[in-house]
């Protein structure tokens, strides 16, 4: 979601240097405007003061701007401790004093697409119309696909998961009897939290059609898993970052929301099909709990997502 802001910024000419976690600098390695990227090798929690101190020394003297895109205290320390003369974010969690330009946070329920709420960093306007895009090399696909014993468009992929809870996860059940309806085998990919969740899609499945069902999930590269995005006939997902990769390549897809909502998050994509039942007037009773941005139901039912039938997805693909 942040791509197109790296793209205004190299289309005037700055040159660009991300700093990332591992996990998820694969994904800035696959914007070719981005020059370089430095992994930041911080553990999830804490201020970790001394390796912040010790990043920002080896950053000193290197830049002249930075652009903070977390709304964290300690995503703004860096660029503060390198002295980067120009830092640029928004305000919260008390970084007044660590930014040079800050922007109005706006309340959540005025907030815009969070790709026009990035993007607003670059200070141009026609924001509403930026759409992320990836790009990685043919090589590194053709290579990734042999290593997975994939080819090109020769099945569809899964990503079942949800890092922020199982209110933004359409049951496995689901998943399963969906695949069992497809013409093509099924890669089911994820974290390796998500194995056992893949696992439960991917063994009614293979006991009905075997080796229908691949469940590549904790065993890919990041880049291995992009690759496979990238090539992929269509890709069925929840509201998560690789709904959002699968956007960026342009790939065919349905993402099923239940407690976010696509009015916040949605596929940027022209051949997405987004399914939320809080806009279907023809489902009733309404869910007027939706969206909660909850991580499991407060109702105990979760019928933002039980509701969306296997048949209504394959419908989606059709």
């Amino acid at each position: 979601m942040t791509e197109p802001l790296m793209r205004r910024l190299q289309a005037r000419g700055e040159r660009l240097t991300v700093g990332a976690l591992p996990w998820v600098a694969p994904v800035y390695r696959a914007m070719p405007q981005v020059a370089e990227v430095v992994e930041f090798p911080f553990q999830h929690g804490g201020l970790q003061w001394q390796a912040r101190r010790a990043m920002a020394a080896q950053l000193h003297g290197r830049f002249d701007a930075a652009y903070v895109l977390p709304n964290s205290l300690k995503s703004a320390l860096i660029p503060f401790l390198a002295r980067i003369p120009r830092r640029v974010g928004y305000l919260g969690e008390a970084r007044i004093g660590l930014l040079t330009e800050r922007l109005k946070n706006p309340p959540r329920d005025e907030r815009p697409p969070m790709v026009a709420f990035y993007s607003a960093l670059s200070g141009e306007t026609g924001l509403d119309r930026d759409r992320p895009r990836l790009q990685m090399p043919p090589r590194l696909v053709a290579q990734s696909l042999a290593d997975l014993g994939l080819q090109p468009g020769g099945y569809a992929v899964f990503a079942p998961g949800a890092e922020f809870g199982p209110a933004k996860r359409w049951p496995a059940a689901h998943f399963a009897a969906l695949a069992q309806q497809l013409d093509l085998p099924v890669v089911l990919l994820g974290s390796g939290k998500e194995r056992a969740l893949c696992e439960e899609i991917a063994a009614p499945v293979n006991a009905a059609r075997p080796g229908w069902a691949l469940n590549f999930a904790g065993k890919t590269t990041l880049e291995q898993a992009l690759s496979a995005i990238a090539a992929t006939k269509t890709i069925v997902s929840n509201d998560s970052g690789l709904m959002h990769v699968a956007a960026a390549f342009g790939v065919p897809q349905v993402a099923i929301f239940g407690s976010s909502s696509p009015l916040h998050t949605p596929p940027l994509n022209d051949r997405a099909q987004v399914l939320w039942l809080k806009n279907d007037a023809a489902y009733q009773p309404p869910l007027d709990c939706a969206p909660c941005f909850q991580r499991t139901c407060p109702l105990g039912h979760t019928r933002c997502l039980v509701d969306v039938t296997p048949q209504r997805v394959l419908a989606a693909l059709a």
